[in-house]
Order: structure tokens, then sequence, then C-alpha cells
């Protein structure tokens, strides 16, 4: 059996953010059973915190199950368990770099910059869900610096906010989460 293409999302508490893209990408790649492992970490979560309710919330709302979602803090082995590394934002996305710098150079990127960054052309004629992951991620990688528009790359926390900042900070993962989805799922459509 082939290892399942594994994503690992971040960012500072694993409260909010990551557990939601995460619940939310786990939601959206279902279609291709087995071949991915999604999970989330903070830079500075404590592990076994449960997820924030408002971001639960909004989970639902957006087709995902937070059930079960506990923080957990970030580590070197889980970064260089990961074929691809999402961050909430740049800070996140340089806080797994400095972890595991030649692991995670290639695949570190915040949430939306991978998004802005696919080209479904990049894994054309790859049928395998996980194959054109992999695909993606290089052609992202290549990309990475030449592309404009990286001052909207990062998705703002939340904590203590007003529940409409919340939802805002919904759509901004879930935007990205959809583009993702639909790229590396798109030959199996």
């Amino acid at each position: 059996m082939v290892r399942p293409f594994r994503v690992l999302v971040v960012c500072t508490g694993n409260l909010h953010r990551s557990p939601l893209a995460e619940r939310l990408l786990t939601a959206r790649l279902a279609a291709s059973p087995g071949s991915f492992e999604v999970s989330s970490a903070g830079t500075v979560g404590t592990t076994g915190t449960p997820m924030d309710p408002v971001a639960a919330s909004l989970l639902v709302e957006l087709g995902g199950d937070p059930r079960g979602a506990l923080a957990r803090r970030l580590t070197t082995a889980q970064v260089e368990d990961s074929d691809l590394v999402l961050g909430a934002a740049a800070e996140h996305r340089e806080a797994v770099v400095r972890l595991s710098p030649l692991w995670a150079l290639r695949r570190a990127f915040t949430l939306r910059e991978f998004a802005r960054l696919l080209r479904p052309e990049d894994a054309a004629g790859v049928a395998d869900p996980a194959g054109r992951a992999a695909a993606l991620v290089e052609g992202a990688a290549e990309r990475r610096g030449n592309t404009g528009r990286a001052d909207d790359d990062d998705v703002a926390d939340p904590h203590g906010a007003p529940p409409e900042t919340a939802r805002e900070v919904a759509r901004r993962i879930a935007e990205p989460v959809e583009r993702i989805a639909a790229a590396v799922l798109s030959a199996c459509r």
C-alpha cells in the first residue's frame, strides 16, 4: 500500500485557523479515501485544548466536522513527516522552516500562498490524487517568489475578535481550501 500524502496545517494556538483548515480540507479530500492524511498543530499550542467553539461552529456551517479536534504543539517530527505544510501566516511558515530547513524549504507555504501559486497544469497527466498533490507542491515551489501579491497571504488570528471577524477568517480559509481540493481532485471528476 502506498503511503498517503500528508498535509500539516499550522497556526499559533491550534485552536481556530489550523484546525478549521485541517478539518475542512479533510472533508473536501474525502472523495479520495486513503490518499491523504491532514493534521494540524500550533507553534505555541497547548496539547489537548479543544477547538475554539466559534471556529467549530463555523466549520460545521462550511461542511466540516470539529468532533475530537484537540490542539497539538508543533514538532520537528511532524514537519518532517509531512509532504506539504500550510501555515496560517508567514510567521507559521517561517517557524516550520526553522524547525527543519532542508526538509521544509520546498514544502512549506502559507495556505493562501499555496493556493495562489497552484497551477493545475503542473499535475497534467497525473491521475492519482496524491501524485497530483506532489506535482502541485513541486510546481508551487518552483514558482515561489516569481508571482506578485504576497501581501494577501496571511490569515489573521481571530482570537478574542468579534464573531464577524471570525466569519471573515473562516471565509479566507475556505477559499484556498476549495482551490487546493479542486486542483488535487480534478482528475477524479
